[in-house]
């Protein structure tokens, strides 16, 4: 079938009422003692607050990222098309390409300057979920996408199964649900993996990057289970303390500009404060994941080689 701006349903934004309602579901259930997590009131709507922000920045920006994927469109291989059977199999290569690009978030700071909005917070609950940057078409990140592009997946087919990713990503955001059957939890993102990816615990930083499928984690050496006898700390390994909106989609970007124009740097080095891991600095002054994992071993040695740490 020929591909238009109507092909695809905007999954997002109408699911945007079930979110509403599920959230406010779990907020009272767990008020109430009925399910396990932790709700705090400012938090949760600093992060629904943040996932408005970012469906606004979609809808008027998001033709900067669609331009940039149409302009690569021009110099596809192939045509995938599109059918059911292609629908599902773009949607594990969007999956696949997820991993990677997820991965990158975390590891070049540039990219990470977005991220991090997802991360901020303390809690971890379906609001969570909705904690979501207003920068990213602005960072480039886009252009991760366009190996797909130039596959065959049109860049409209690209969007609608990358709705579906994050519209599977939102139940995988809570406390409440322990563990699932163990083949599902062999295969699939769990929430007992994401709380994993969400902690500050030096075990589980840089850890389970999956989507949908967390095969990838476990194919890429990237998979931690989540320890039940470890509280998880959740939110950033320095918080932001903050619930000011602009300062949470901004903070870490105004952040890496400040850095790179610190007087008497070499270019290299403002380089890296761009794409250097986070918490690379010219001085040692902070400490990167690898840093902070290889600290809390020298402190536990008898954690060495543990799942997530170095030996």
């Amino acid at each position: 079938m020929p591909i238009d701006a109507h092909s695809f349903p905007m999954v997002l934004a109408f699911a945007a009422p079930v979110f509403v309602l599920t959230i406010a579901l779990e907020w009272w259930l767990v008020s109430r003692g009925k399910l396990a997590g932790s709700y705090e009131t400012k938090d949760a709507l600093t992060s629904m607050l943040m996932g408005f922000g970012n469906l606004v920045s979609d809808l008027t920006m998001g033709f900067i990222s669609l331009a940039v994927l149409m302009w690569a469109w021009q110099f596809r291989l192939l045509d995938w098309g599109v059918s059911l059977p292609i629908i599902i199999l773009a949607l594990i290569a969007q999956d696949f390409l997820y991993y990677w690009k997820h991965r990158a978030a975390h590891r070049v700071r540039w990219l990470w300057t977005a991220h991090v909005v997802h991360h901020s917070s303390q809690y971890y609950n379906l609001s969570t979920a909705l904690r979501q940057p207003w920068n990213n078409h602005f960072t480039g990140f886009v252009l991760l996408s366009t190996p797909l592009v130039f596959l065959g997946v049109h860049p409209l087919l690209l969007g609608f199964v990358g709705a579906l990713n994050l519209l599977y990503q939102y139940w995988i955001h809570t406390e409440a649900i322990d563990r699932l059957p163990n083949w599902f939890e062999a295969v699939f993102n769990t929430p007992s993996h994401h709380r994993a990816h969400h902690a500050t615990n030096p075990q589980y930083l840089d850890s389970n990057y999956a989507g949908i499928l967390i095969i990838w984690d476990k194919m890429f050496g990237t998979f931690v289970p989540e320890d039940r006898e470890t509280k998880i700390n959740y939110g950033l390994v320095q918080n932001i303390e903050t619930h000011n909106l602009i300062k949470v989609a901004f903070l870490e970007m105004w952040g890496a500009v400040k850095d790179v124009f610190t007087p008497k740097l070499t270019l290299g080095q403002r380089l890296k404060y761009l794409f250097a891991p986070p918490g690379w600095s010219h001085d040692g002054s902070r400490k990167s994941s690898a840093h902070i994992k290889a600290d809390f071993v020298a402190q536990n040695p008898h954690l060495s080689g543990a799942p997530g740490l170095p030996k």
